[in-house]
Order: structure tokens, then C-alpha cells, then sequence
């Protein structure tokens, strides 16, 4: 348009008509959409593993996590080649109170095993997925700065997807394939500290809880479940004035510990302070932890607990596959939107619902059966 300041009333007065502004559509998006990765063979997902290719492992985790079934088909054989070649790794559980700064410390305990004790290091973040939206942000890798861009480490956010336990439900699996990728050491971290860390617990080597001081009572942190499957406790940010604070709450700790049981590994757990930012006290936080492996290892416990822990992943997928073929069956599916409404709508109760659910379930395999 014309700009009044151009008329003959404001002679020596001149504005340009300026730039047009572009669209703000990207006019190229259609040429930077990435085709989809095509699924390789078992075999092809294997080798690449096995040779280290960290390209070949995310794909092979994203299939482990997928929920469609020809994908479970593909990735339960993959799992299944790459098991011989598993088990040889160091397998650790972080986990904390929110904003303890679990991404920061393993950002630094990572750092410093890798220059320090050598090897290769596989990091398993597990972020909270939306009740709403389902999805995740997935953002764990970004706050790992040091680690992320190390050669010898791989980071794998994923997202919980409902799963209970502070782990996502494939993150044992995602473990297996790590290992068999040459990971001799793997760090898993949970959502959150809660009662329900057990699927974490039962994953891994050894189960560090990570506390604050300094934010009120620290005995309200001490919750029985979390403190009694803990192997070790830590607690962050001991810097600056925050040092004093730091270690009285340890002294708390260590003073709950003396209460419970001693554990089934024989070995009470240590509470150490540092702080994961400055990269203060991680040596001593790291020493705790291979000193543990040390003696589970003398005294035979750390292969009791590996047993123990594939016993208890065995009821898991038991309860897995029947819990997906429940859902996954055509007259579960055609009756769940009817009940459902009925549940809503009063006329029937949950239970109600949930038995008559069952017993189609059920007549349908019998009829099956018999055939």
C-alpha cells in the first residue's frame, strides 16, 4: 500500500514500500521429511549389534518398543540371537526424588567411569509419559551434555507409557541388546522415586537412590519400600553452603538404615554426599558402587539376584502376553465399547462388566479348543 508520508506534503520525506515477508511455511519441509527406516531381517538386525552399530541398536530398541505384532515378531528373535552374547555388564538403577538431579549425576558419573574405568556405557533414560496425551518429551539426552557427545556411550530416552515401576515395560529387553553391543556398563534411570521402583530393582546390579538436603525433614524422604531395595544413597548438590546441610541428612540416613533388616546381599548400603554438577565426591560414589559388585560377586549374590531376576521377568511376560492377547482378541474388542457405555451409563458396575468381559473371553477358548 501507499504511505501517506510520500505525498507532496512531506516533500523530501521518502519510505521505501519495504520487504514482503515471507511465508512463514518452510517451502522446502516436503524435501526434509525423512523416509521411513524400512525393517531389515533378523539377521541383518543382529550383525549390526553384534559389530556395535549404534544406528542398527536404535532401530532395534524402537522395534523392541513397538507395540504393533508383526514388529513384537521380528524383535522377540532379535532379542532372542543377541541373548548369548549378554549378561557381561555392570547394570545400575538411579533413581530420586524430582529435581535431585538425576540426568546431571549420571551426565558426571558417566564422564568420569568412562575416563576412569574405561569400557563403553549405555544409558537408558526413562521419561513420564502424558495420562492426556500419551506422549513424551524425551528430553533426558539434552541435559547430558558431556555424555552425549562422548564416542564410547550411547543414550536411549524412552518413553514409560503407563508402565508402573518407574521403567518402561521394554527397558529389560532394551538391555539385552545393549550388551550384546559390546555396553559392559549400563545405567537405567527411573522416572521418579515411588513405591513401585521394584521393575527397576529387578533389572539391575545395583539400586542407587539419590536424595536431596536441605528441603525440610529429611526423614520424610525415608519411605520404606525405596530405602529397603536400595543398595546405596547419595545425596546431591553438597557445594557451597549447602555442604553442612548435606552431611546431616546423610547422618539420617545412615541412622534409618541401622533400622531395617539387613539386606539378602549381606552388605549394608553406604550413604555418601557430592555434587553432580561441580563433579564433586563422584569418585567416591563410583567406588561404592564396583566395591558392592566386588563382593555380591565374591559371595555369590550377584548371581542369585541375576536368577531371581529372570525368574520374576518370566511371570512378568506371562502377564504381558495375557494381558495383550486379552485386549487383542475381536470379542473383547467388539463388547468393550458396549461395556464401557453400560460402566457410564449406571446400569451396570465395573465388576459386573469386567466379569462378562471374562467370560466371552473365555467361552470363545473353549470353543477354540474344541475345535
Amino acid at each position: 500500500m501507499e504511505h501517506p508520508e510520500n505525498s507532496i506534503e512531506y516533500k523530501g520525506l521518502t519510505v521505501n514500500q519495504g520487504v514482503e515477508q515471507p511465508s512463514i511455511v518452510n517451502p522446502y519441509l516436503k524435501s526434509f521429511r525423512k523416509k521411513r527406516t524400512r525393517l531389515f531381517s533378523v539377521n541383518e538386525y543382529v550383525e549390526g549389534i553384534l559389530k556395535g552399530d549404534i544406528s542398527m541398536l536404535s532401530q532395534a530398541v524402537t522395534l523392541v518398543e513397538s507395540v504393533l505384532p508383526e514388529h513384537q515378531v521380528i524383535a522377540q528373535d532379535v532379542i532372542e540371537k543377541c541373548l548369548p552374547y549378554s549378561g557381561n555388564s555392570v547394570r545400575i538403577g538411579i533413581s530420586g526424588v524430582p529435581g535431585a538431579g538425576k540426568s546431571t549425576s549420571i551426565d558426571s558419573f558417566g564422564v568420569h567411569l568412562l575416563e576412569n574405568y574405561g569400557g563403553k556405557l549405555a544409558v537408558l533414560a526413562i521419561d513420564p509419559s502424558s495420562e492426556k496425551t500419551k506422549g513424551s518429551i524425551l528430553g533426558d539426552k539434552t541435559r547430558m551434555e558431556k555424555l552425549s557427545v562422548h564416542p564410547n556411550s550411547f543414550i536411549r530416552p524412552s518413553p514409560s507409557a503407563g508402565s508402573l515401576g518407574g521403567v518402561a515395560r521394554k527397558t529389560r529387553e532394551s538391555i539385552i541388546l545393549c550388551e550384546a553391543a559390546g555396553y559392559n556398563n549400563i545405567i537405567v534411570e527411573t522416572v521418579g522415586v515411588g513405591q513401585s521402583e521394584t521393575a527397576c530393582h529387578s533389572m539391575v546390579d545395583y539400586f542407587l537412590l539419590i536424595q536431596l538436603a536441605g528441603t525440610g525433614d529429611e526423614l520424610q524422604g525415608i519411605k520404606r519400600g525405596i530405602m529397603e531395595i536400595a543398595d546405596g544413597i547419595v545425596i546431591n548438590k553438597a557445594d557451597g553452603d549447602n555442604v553442612e546441610k548435606a552431611n546431616l541428612a546423610a547422618s539420617h540416613y545412615r541412622n534409618a538404615l541401622h533400622l531395617f533388616p539387613m539386606p539378602e546381599s549381606g552388605i549394608l548400603p553406604q550413604v555418601r554426599c557430592y555434587s553432580g554438577f561441580y563433579g564433586l565426591g563422584i569418585d567416591g560414589v563410583l567406588s561404592m558402587i564396583f566395591d558392592y559388585i566386588d563382593k555380591v560377586k565374591a559371595n555369590g549374590f550377584f548371581q542369585y539376584r541375576r536368577n531371581e531376576q529372570s525368574k520374576y521377568w518370566m511371570y512378568e511376560s506371562v502377564n504381558e502376553n495375557l494381558r495383550n492377547n486379552f485386549y487383542y482378541n475381536t470379542t473383547v474388542q467388539s463388547m468393550l465399547s458396549e461395556m464401557s457405555d453400560k460402566v457410564l451409563g449406571g446400569q451396570i458396575t465395573s465388576f459386573v462388566a469386567a466379569k462378562k468381559l471374562l467370560d466371552a473371553y473365555y467361552s470363545e477358548l473353549r470353543v477354540n479348543n474344541s475345535k
